[in-house]
């Protein structure tokens, strides 16, 4: 159970408080070095998936606990994104990102109950919005300048874009199961 997959994965939901503490404390550099383990949680993301895939590394545990550390991290990240902004154009991308991964969680866990989780596998729709949102969260937490943060709002809405597309894409390839009548 302990692979190196399992391990990053837990120092990955081990960085939410730091990066929450962090993100919280008084002083200039708070922000820079808020993002930075953001940026470090994201980097060991792509890493346990790696390490799984070339070593062959997989366990139930790790397929249980790798999408919950992403989503509980994004989410966190975000609420404080939106309470510092305390802006629409950044509450609205925000909210819909964090329903979308309720959203498609709550799918992906339905269609496997009936056997069905093939139809809602990850998508590179859906890795390219992650990408994006990722990008956008730690420019819009680093706040560095004018341009960071444009540029981390223009990203926070293509991946607000990405979501609702691979919403859309995730709830089409489940509709014949979802339109049944009992």
């Amino acid at each position: 159970m302990w692979n190196i997959p399992n391990i990053l994965t837990s120092f990955r939901i081990l960085l939410i408080p730091v990066f929450l503490i962090i993100y919280y404390l008084p002083g200039q550099d708070a922000h820079f070095w808020a993002a930075f383990v953001f940026a470090v949680a994201g980097f060991t993301d792509a890493l346990d998936g790696w390490v799984a895939r070339k070593f062959n590394q997989f366990t139930k545990f790790g397929a249980f606990l790798d999408p919950v550390a992403d989503k509980v991290m994004v989410a966190a990240s975000l609420v404080v994104v939106v309470e510092h902004y305390a802006t629409w154009w950044i509450s609205i991308p925000a909210l819909t990102i964090i329903s979308r991964e309720l959203v498609i969680s709550a799918l992906r866990e339905w269609m496997a109950q009936i056997g069905r989780h093939d139809q809602v596998k990850v998508s590179n729709l859906g890795k390219y919005k992650t990408i994006a949102q990722m990008v956008a969260i730690g420019g819009l937490i680093w706040e560095a300048n004018t341009f960071v943060i444009v540029t981390a709002t223009v990203l926070l809405y293509a991946a607000f874009v990405l979501t609702l597309w691979s919403m859309g894409e995730y709830l089409r390839a489940a509709w014949s199961d979802l339109s049944q009548v009992d």
